[in-house]
């Protein structure tokens, strides 16, 4: 499906989109999972689009009716993802599908049982280096096995005391997704959360970085 931006009028992908709504109390809030009843207005997924459709009162004129926005809609967005990813990473792990822990990780990327990397933002340089190391080495193997689909995706979004609050575990460093639809379901929300966040470049390709900042195409490659 398609829908139009409402601060640029392109069409896009609803993947490519963030929807809200308003409330009952004629607040406008984030529907991130685009569920929510009423009419919405779709913003494209960034979290500088948002800010600039705040700025430019484009919710308002969307929907033809006053709405009380909030001045930090886009920190409330981003903070209605984080929280979307987490409670996903909940879901894969109950499914068995989520593995923490430097060695248990390895072991994991090494027997190709992983559809993501996760890396928490203050992670030691070493460790973070190597576990990256390992991926390349994944990634590289699938090439070599005709193995179809992208890179295994290596995301660093959230910061190690944030994933373990919300898993009930210490403080989380390393972790992988393995495959099963809990894992894709966290996958998917991670994507969206790694692509609101990216400080987008003149010339970038659409495949994000593990921090979330889209890379230039020669960088991309290079990665």
């Amino acid at each position: 499906m398609v829908r139009t931006c409402a601060l640029t009028r392109t069409e896009k992908p609803v993947e490519a989109l963030v929807r809200f709504v308003v409330g009952p109390d004629g607040v406008l809030v984030p529907d991130v999972e685009a569920r929510a009843e009423g009419r919405g207005v779709w913003i494209t997924l960034s979290r500088a689009a948002v800010a600039e459709a705040v700025k430019k009162k484009a919710f308002a004129r969307s929907l033809k009716a006053p709405v009380v926005v909030a001045e930090d809609l886009a920190a409330l967005t981003e903070l209605r993802l984080r929280q979307r990813l987490l409670s996903a990473l909940g879901m894969a792990r109950k499914a068995g599908q989520f593995v923490t822990g430097a060695t248990k990780v390895k072991s994991a990327l090494e027997g190709m049982q992983v559809i993501a990397l996760l890396t928490a933002t203050d992670a030691a340089e070493d460790g973070r280096n190597k576990m990256a190391g390992t991926l390349k080495a994944l990634n590289y193997a699938r090439r070599e096995q005709d193995i179809g689909g992208p890179d295994v995706p290596h995301f660093e979004l959230l910061q190690s005391a944030e994933m373990g609050l919300a898993l009930g575990l210490e403080n989380v460093i390393h972790a992988a997704l393995t495959t099963g639809a809990a894992a894709q379901s966290a996958v998917d929300k991670a994507h969206r959360l790694a692509r609101y966040i990216a400080q987008p470049m003149e010339e970038y390709t659409d495949r994000n970085a593990a921090s979330g900042v889209l890379l230039s195409a020669d960088q991309d490659e290079r990665r």
